[in-house]
């Protein structure tokens, strides 16, 4: 490769923007939470139901002194129940901090910005409303979720509308 090739390269690649992700793990799915909205993770808590709730909350869980609302991934997507303990990715939304519960917590990722793309126009309402894209990995696809569109509150009042 010549060197005007090379540095032209390099260039484009410092101006890229990386994102950083938590990916989780739902089912088969890899899903991405932007680490900036991750206050805490937590494994081995147990929701405590909450008779009555919406379907999509997971339950409470004692957190720091606090009482938080979780939000199910599993039930968004309709999936059954799993036996195991789920993890609780603690996020921070407008609203304040709520828990989302997935299967397992994977890693870190850096994804280029450039690889984002939007929703697809076929995807269903629910599921439009729910994720905010996907970013296109060597391995296949993670789903972006966005914290502000899975909070407690903004999915409750969703329902009742």
């Amino acid at each position: 490769m010549s060197a005007v090739k090379e540095k032209k390269k390099q260039s484009e690649q410092s101006t890229e923007t990386l994102i950083e992700l938590c990916s989780v793990r739902v089912d088969k799915g890899l899903f991405g939470v932007p680490i900036s909205h991750i206050l805490e993770i937590v494994g081995d808590a147990r929701p405590q139901p909450v008779p009555l709730a919406p379907q999509f909350v997971g339950g409470l869980v004692h957190y720091r002194g606090d009482v938080l609302t979780t939000v199910s991934m599993r039930q968004l997507l309709g999936l059954p129940q799993q036996e195991e303990l789920p993890d609780i990715l603690v996020l921070e939304s407008s609203q304040g901090a709520f828990g989302l519960l997935v299967d397992s917590v994977c890693e870190v990722l850096k994804v280029p910005s450039t690889d984002h793309e939007p929703n697809p126009s076929t995807l269903d309402e629910r599921r439009r409303e729910l994720f905010a894209g996907t970013y296109k990995l060597k391995d296949g696809l993670l789903v972006m979720l966005d914290p502000e569109r899975l909070d407690p509150m903004r999915l409750g009042a969703a329902q009742a509308a």
